[in-house]
């Protein structure tokens, strides 16, 4: 009896250690990546300015009052005490058109498809001091209504704001607070609207090959898609999720069986 006991238990042992071996492989990230091995890294991809997009543009000079004829600026009034009347000014945004400009006080029409913000914000400077509108400008430029879509098996699906020159697909994940694990890491689906076009890649966050990936680098108005794994897909039908069930039980009875048979004999 102790000789089919301890059997029993390795032939256990080593069936629980199979399947955690296999569930790793499912769920590990990055799983081929080369440690302390230097890679050169692939040069990022910032984001640039599309038509529809908004920028905030600041100019600021040590000539305030002529500094605030290229800033944009909406006032709200405020209600205060004794019905005192107060106005308060905030930088309005300038939206790109579909031809790619936007109609800058003054200046006129400017270019400013595919720039980044520094560029946006160089080209502004050179404009204003070549025209001999402002002889020390310092212009800043912001994205006003970039964002990100993330949905499928992630803990907190939902539209992110991008507040920053570049944002990778790890980065999106990390914001939405990572995979379920019901998540496949090789089913994430990146859907990418350009140039009139729109694009679907396929991805696998288990390989370092995603630093490779033209989507690990993201865009505005990219849509993230995580996919359900099988586990996650049998529950969506209650009929199914019973028949699985019942199928399980029978395997694992019929394993048990089997394995008596073999030690008893």
């Amino acid at each position: 009896m102790f000789h089919f006991l301890k059997k029993l238990f390795f032939v256990v042992s080593a069936g629980l250690l199979l399947f955690s071996c296999n569930t790793s492989k499912q769920i590990l990230y990055l799983q081929d990546a080369q440690l302390q091995t230097p890679k050169k890294v692939m040069a990022g991809s910032n984001i640039t300015i599309q038509a529809k997009d908004m920028v905030s543009i600041i100019v600021s000079s040590k000539d305030q009052e002529l500094a605030a004829l290229f800033n944009l600026t909406r006032y709200q009034s405020m209600v205060g005490p004794a019905g005192s009347t107060t106005q308060r000014g905030e930088i309005s945004g300038y939206t790109v058109d579909l031809e790619g400009f936007i109609d800058f006080p003054v200046v006129g029409k400017l270019k400013v498809l595919d720039l980044t913000r520094h560029q946006l914000a160089t080209l502004i400077k050179d404009t204003l001091i070549k025209s001999n509108l402002i002889k020390d400008p310092v212009v800043t430029v912001d994205f006003m209504n970039l964002y990100i879509s993330v949905m499928g098996e992630v803990k907190n699906p939902g539209r992110y704001k991008i507040e920053r020159d570049q944002i990778t697909l790890l980065d999106a994940i990390s914001m939405a607070g990572d995979l379920t694990i019901f998540g496949k890491r090789d089913g994430i689906t990146v859907i990418r609207e350009t140039n009139g076009e729109r694009i679907i890649y396929k991805v696998d966050i288990r390989t370092a090959d995603l630093f490779d990936s033209p989507v690990y680098y993201l865009k505005q108005n990219d849509i993230i898609y995580v996919e359900p794994n099988k586990i996650r897909a049998g529950q969506s039908t209650i009929n199914e999720n019973n028949l699985k069930s019942v199928s399980l039980w029978i395997s694992v009875a019929s394993l048990i069986s089997t394995i008596s048979l073999i030690f008893l004999r």
